[in-house]
């Protein structure tokens, strides 16, 4: 399974990214101003993982939606997790100067056009889905969308964040940091790609599979966080393309410095666990979600 795994990813990556490049052509040809247009492409069409987007399209696979029918709302949620990715890189944010293997977007245009990059990819996604699907679903898609990206989510994540640097906390709160800052995205990318195979159903989405999917999500958002802070630790930035061993300079609140290694493997092999039982009920459809958490929690980068 993790030789099928690793191939459905490596082509699954090259079908969002070129269809992110297609979405590119078509609004950005003679009509972008073309600085704007190159800051946006040098960081939307950067070599990346496109986790958020498979999440999408597993999640109308297992779902019983067409794949084609899901890329739109994969796009999206790809434009929505980079313009944040620009924007957390800024000095006024995390100051990273790498991203992807990189220099990071206002590295290499300067500090304005890449604010402005992230907020013509940020409004770009809700074009994307407002134009791809019929009305009901594509409202849908925008409401879950902006929910999982705004105030009540990422940002409001990003902002608890960026206040733990000086006041420190605990594990609790460190939770809930992450079930908004990294969680609540994923969770939407799960709800897009539900609603993509099943929003013009009648009485919407089947609530059983909401249910399991939100669980898996949640799960999910903790032990990508938790991986991603022992990567901070016990990684290179050659391997994970962004500048490690940041965390504890910044005087972050993360996994291993709350809890030790061994505790933070612990407790993401046990999210593991949990996220399977949320799947169990969807049985064989849910095979690439079972394998993709397992195959997060033994990434190195």
């Amino acid at each position: 399974m993790a030789d099928d795994l690793h191939e459905y990813l490596r082509s699954r990556q090259a079908l969002v990214t070129e269809y992110l490049r297609t979405q590119l052509r078509a609004g950005g040809d003679g009509v972008w101003p073309a600085a704007l247009a190159a800051a946006m492409a040098y960081s939307l069409l950067a070599p990346g993982k496109r986790l958020r987007p498979l999440l999408v399209l597993m999640a109308a696979e297992a779902a019983g939606g067409r794949e084609a029918h899901a890329l739109p709302a994969a796009a999206a949620v790809e434009m929505i997790h980079t313009y944040s990715l620009i924007h957390d890189d800024l000095p006024a944010m995390d100051d990273d100067d790498l991203r992807r293997g990189l220099p990071t977007c206002h590295k290499k245009f300067g500090e304005a056009l890449a604010i402005l990059a992230g907020d013509a990819l940020l409004t770009l996604a809700f074009d994307v889905l407002a134009s791809a699907y019929p009305p009901a679903t594509a409202a849908a898609c925008c409401r879950e969308l902006a929910r999982g990206a705004g105030a009540a989510g990422m940002v409001g994540g990003q902002v608890e964040d960026l206040a733990s640097e000086k006041q420190g906390g605990s594990v609790e709160a460190l939770t809930n940091i992450h079930a908004l800052k990294t969680g609540a995205l994923f969770r939407a990318c799960l709800r897009l790609g539900l609603l993509s195979a099943q929003g013009e159903r009648p009485g919407g989405p089947e609530p059983a599979m909401v249910q399991s999917l939100e669980g898996y999500g949640r799960c999910l958002g903790m032990v990508f966080q938790i991986t991603d802070d022992l990567l901070d630790v016990e990684s290179t930035a050659e391997q994970t393309g962004k500048r490690t061993q940041k965390d504890a300079a910044r005087g972050k609140l993360t996994y291993p410095g709350l809890l030790g290694l061994d505790e933070s493997r612990r407790r993401a092999r046990e999210l593991v666990r949990e996220a399977e039982e949320h799947l169990r009920p969807l049985a064989a459809a849910a095979q690439r979600l079972t394998a993709l958490i397992e195959y997060i929690l033994a990434r190195d980068r």
